[in-house]
């Protein structure tokens, strides 16, 4: 069993699109098949698992199994990207990363997994109508945090409760909807907040309630979600812990509490280093006694953090700082007013030592810069043809091949 902050997980959703006009293309399984021979649900490259999502124009990179070294997940992370990006090129195809494509039609262009698990993605389509942006064009990077036992589970999920509204403010990276500026900071987020309406306890208000053992857990938010489904999936086939949908989901089955929340960027120096930001941000606040986690838990209501979430979605790190428990645990000034302003406290405050030399490097280029989200707004807005994407879909695709943050031009 793994103990807090012991060991890691990540997982990073990449979209499979065509070299020649970078529309998507719906060859996940041919890409498995080169690599391991079958269209499996998921196999091995190195150190770095390969597997399927509904969408067969996405493919997922994980730790395939928990690690330690945040440089050495990273570096396998690239090397897998790499060798992807060779397999990909013999059809005439590559990896393109970011959160959702900028002109995707779903109802057009997607196709769902049509080998083993397609059981599971049609009930899914029979139950929410997955021909949408919500099923098809979202894609993020998660975070899986050990616990052992409901007294590690209690400061792990109290912390994750707390920072889980703020963090979109430094991964937003979706701008853009068919073809045109959103208006949001989040847009995947948006769409992820009303992705399963039909049954509103799955994804609840995206931020979880604040609950602190198994049994709990199990109880207040499992049970209701499986009892809302049941009439909808008699034979039991989506009754697990992974149907839960909300920003952050407790995985009894392996004891991790998995972050659904963050935006997949441009390429993994990014995703690894604000990953390791968060984990920084996290243990800080795990040291605190678990009364006084508690008690900032429960000082807003969760409806209150989902407000936060959802100015957030809106105006990422300008959105304004709501939760007063924050300026609490963390000690802030008057000063901090804003999600930007709180992490840039935490960043410069000297509470983070753990945080090493190269990840604070690019966090300190996101906090400087702006998220992916201002970057390529930015980018947009300054083409000499703001409604045509392809300069931008080039840049992060170069991005994710060469490892290095996307970087708007100058005036």
């Amino acid at each position: 069993m793994l103990h807090l902050f012991e060991k890691f997980g990540v997982e990073l959703e990449y979209m499979i699109v065509r070299r020649d006009d970078h529309r998507v293309s719906p060859i996940a399984d041919k890409l498995i098949t080169d690599i391991c021979g079958a269209p499996l649900n998921e196999c091995r490259m190195g150190d770095c698992g390969v597997s399927n999502e509904l969408a067969a124009h996405v493919i997922e990179l994980k730790t395939a199994e928990p690690a330690g070294d945040f440089r050495e997940m990273e570096a396998e992370f690239v090397r897998a990207v790499g060798r992807i990006n060779e397999i990909l090129g013999r059809r005439d195809a590559l990896l393109l990363p970011g959160p959702m494509h900028p002109t995707l039609d779903p109802a057009r262009e997607s196709f769902t997994w049509p080998h083993e698990g397609r059981e599971i993605y049609s009930l899914y389509d029979t139950i929410f109508n997955c021909r949408g942006h919500g099923w098809f064009n979202l894609q993020s990077c998660h975070l899986n945090l050990p616990f052992t036992g409901d007294e590690e589970f209690a400061r792990l999920h109290a912390a994750v409760i707390l920072l889980l509204p703020l963090m979109p403010a430094l991964t937003a990276g979706s701008p853009f909807r068919d073809g045109r500026v959103t208006g949001l900071a989040d847009t995947r987020l948006e769409i992820y907040r009303h992705n399963q309406d039909r049954c509103p306890s799955i994804t609840g208000l995206v931020i979880p309630e604040p609950v602190f053992s198994e049994s709990e857990y199990r109880e207040s938010i499992l049970a209701p979600m499986y009892r809302e489904i049941a009439p909808l999936d008699p034979r039991g086939i989506l009754r697990d812990e992974w149907l839960n949908s909300r920003g952050a989901i407790a995985r009894f089955d392996r004891s991790a509490l998995e972050i659904r929340l963050l935006d997949v960027q441009e390429c993994p120096a990014a995703d690894l280093a604000l990953a390791r930001f968060f984990v920084a941000a996290l243990r800080l606040l795990t040291e605190h006694p678990e009364h006084s986690l508690r008690k900032w838990v429960l000082q807003s209501p969760t409806a209150e953090r989902h407000r936060q979430l959802q100015h957030v979605i809106r105006e990422g790190m300008k959105a304004p700082l709501l939760l007063p428990e924050l300026r609490a645990a963390f000690g802030l000034p008057a000063s901090v007013t804003c999600a930007g302003a709180f992490w840039r406290h935490l960043f410069r405050s000297g509470d983070l030592p753990e945080l090493p030399d190269d990840a604070r490097a690019v966090v300190a280029r996101i906090l400087r810069h702006g998220n992916l989200s201002t970057r390529l707004l930015a980018a947009y807005r300054r083409s000499r043809h703001p409604r045509e994407f392809r300069p931008l879909t080039e840049a992060l695709a170069a991005c994710l091949a060469e490892n290095r943050l996307f970087q708007a031009p100058r005036d």
